[in-house]
């Protein structure tokens, strides 16, 4: 084999549940950490029944196998960064809240909070998701979209200044940087909010028209986190992450009858028809 590229070897950690379409959760994170030049680690928190369709069945594993692994993964190889998912349930996700807090040095923390399915099925009980916000301390970056936003800030959304008051009312729940992610809005663009301590910025980018959606939230978190494994700056890293996700849309798997899953690996093949 010639011509192959040389990259820095970088670690990106995804703790979240398996989904068995291929489409999000672990399996997303880890095809995109591939595609973006990182190796990637995971920790199973639980396993999903899923298609392109609908969500049959969640099981979580028990919190001391996920702390077990937490620790297999740090005791002997590392993370340049960790992308968290879909946790489950409040004791899973208190399990690597206590995990993480104890981790010194901790690396950039991107939580997703993962709450709803893209075909309507919802994750997480009202008690884990009060539990996420032991995370929030822990965390670098909360990437909620608009109703994940609503729900953990009691702020509905439907203007620009809605994007800042929900952003502001979770930095005031403990977080240090918050992306309100509009790809469900309207409109040709899709517009992203980052509240931080330097106040409102947004990132705009085209709306890719696509039914082919499924895992976009899981897919952008686990970009950022894999940017930043390779030390790109945060602004930097979600605007690489937004391009290299409108790429895996614009390219998208018609895969299934419902809406299928991005294409991870655009950048090397696109899939023709079906067999």
């Amino acid at each position: 084999m010639t011509d192959v590229r040389v990259l820095p070897l970088t670690k990106a950690l995804t703790i979240a549940t398996s989904d068995s379409g291929g489409g999000a959760g672990i399996q997303a994170d880890l095809k995109t950490f591939a595609a973006l030049g990182v190796f990637g680690l995971c920790v199973v928190s639980g396993v999903s029944a899923q298609n392109t369709l609908a969500v049959t069945g969640l099981e979580c594993l028990s919190p001391e196998l996920v702390t077990l692994q937490l620790k297999a993964v740090f005791d002997d190889i590392g993370a340049n960064a960790i992308k968290i998912g879909l946790l489950g349930n409040v004791a899973n996700t208190l399990a690597v809240a206590d995990f993480l807090a104890a981790l010194d040095p901790r690396p950039a923390v991107i939580l997703d909070p993962v709450m709803v399915s893209a075909s309507g099925h919802a994750f997480l009980p009202q008690e884990a998701i009060s539990a996420l916000r032991a995370l929030f301390p822990l965390t670098t970056l909360l990437t909620p979209n608009l109703r994940e936003a609503e729900i953990l800030s009691g702020q509905p959304i439907s203007t620009p200044d809605d994007y800042a008051k929900a952003g502001q009312i979770l930095l005031d729940q403990g977080l240090e940087l918050v992306l309100v992610k509009g790809g469900h809005g309207g409109g040709e663009t899709s517009n992203d909010l980052l509240m931080g301590p330097e106040g409102p910025h947004w990132f705009d980018s085209r709306r890719v028209r696509t039914k082919n959606n499924h895992g976009t939230g899981c897919t952008l978190s686990s970009a950022i986190a894999a940017c930043l494994a390779r030390g790109e700056d945060l602004e930097n890293s979600i605007r690489l992450a937004k391009m290299y996700v409108a790429g895996a849309m614009e390219n998208s798997v018609d895969l299934g009858g419902g809406p299928g899953p991005l294409n991870h690996f655009y950048p090397f093949y696109v899939f023709g028809e079906k067999q």
